[in-house]
């Protein structure tokens, strides 16, 4: 693959039920080559981990240039696809998105995640429909997955919760999305509810306690992320390991890291 177009359309191949896109998210070089060098067919980035190596809370607190320079260091470190994270677009009105998602490209990631939060529905539309325009006009099929928030967040009446789900969906899909980012949402019959009632791919958040990745394609799920989870691991064993040294003066939470030779090979060349 040597072309943005050619990444982007290598990437949709990816999200399909039979077989789902799992993606151990990234939130640094590092972290990406690391994915990358394990199998991985493509690297998605965490908004929340990226946030954090940059000093940033997560929730559209983080300065744009800052998640466009983070997103062309992993782009240019991997030869798989990349798709980044962007939050809410970083900006505050639809234009600005489309901004953003030109700023994505030209950094060199095929897909993005754009959240809906406490927006109302129609402004979301219009900003996935502003990330859309940037991407046709770029010439790039960008993987536009809408984040809907409504069962993270725990938004309206659980009674209506699916039903509102389904119609920002379609509205979202209408707009330009290319597919559906549900988080919250771990049990199996919502889930195949979800698959069901969606007319594109779609993309569930996992944690311990989740059904597995074989079992959720069986649902209808097409992709498959861990989200801030690998990042919250790695940072648990930085607290970890510091509250034994300190408290015990033993090293257990460093057994099983990995050696130095060998993430330090990864980033060579």
């Amino acid at each position: 693959m040597t072309t943005a177009f050619e990444k982007a359309a290598a990437f949709t191949a990816l999200h399909t039920p039979a077989a789902p896109l799992a993606l151990a998210n990234a939130w640094d070089v590092a972290s990406a080559r690391i994915v990358e060098a394990a199998g991985a067919p493509a690297v998605a980035t965490t908004s929340a981990g990226v946030a954090w190596s940059l000093g940033s809370p997560d929730g559209d607190a983080l300065a744009r240039d800052r998640a466009l320079d983070l997103i062309a260091r992993v782009a240019s470190a991997v030869s798989v696809p990349v798709t980044a994270d962007i939050e809410g677009g970083f900006a505050a009105d639809a234009a600005g998105v489309g901004e953003t998602v030109a700023g994505v490209l030209a950094a060199g990631a095929v897909g993005v995640n754009i959240e809906d939060g406490t927006r109302a529905p129609a402004e979301h539309a219009e900003r996935l429909a502003a990330a859309r325009a940037a991407a046709d006009a770029a010439g790039v099929p960008l993987y536009v997955n809408a984040r809907v928030d409504t069962y993270l967040f725990g938004l309206g009446e659980a009674s209506t919760r699916l039903d509102e789900t389904l119609a920002r969906a379609s509205a979202y899909l209408a707009a330009g999305a290319s597919g559906v980012f549900v988080p919250g949402v771990t049990d199996p019959a919502v889930i195949a509810e979800l698959a069901k009632g969606i007319d594109a791919p779609l993309n569930v958040l996992v944690g311990p306690g989740a059904p597995s990745v074989a079992e959720l394609g069986a649902l209808g799920a097409a992709r498959v992320s861990l989200g801030s989870w690998v990042a919250e691991a790695a940072y648990a064993v930085v607290r970890r390991a510091t509250e034994e040294l300190l408290s015990g003066g033993t090293y257990g939470p460093l057994a099983g890291a990995l050696p130095y030779g060998e993430v330090n090979a990864l980033l060579k060349g």
